[in-house]
């Protein structure tokens, strides 16, 4: 029973979610979670010179 569930979770899903919809997601998170990431790299060199230029 548990098998038919997740087969019909897999099958409603790839119905209802186009191709371009799911990568439009996919690069969405992605490019949010890359900014984010070059946000904080960003910070962390700027304490570190900060730090470099104070002593």
């Amino acid at each position: 029973m548990k098998k038919w569930s997740i087969y019909s979770i897999t099958i409603l899903s790839l119905l209802t979610l186009t191709s371009c919809e799911a990568v439009g997601t996919i690069f969405k998170a992605g490019m949010w979670w890359g900014i984010f990431l070059v946000g904080i790299i960003i910070v962390i060199l700027f304490l570190i010179f900060s730090k470099g230029k104070n002593s």
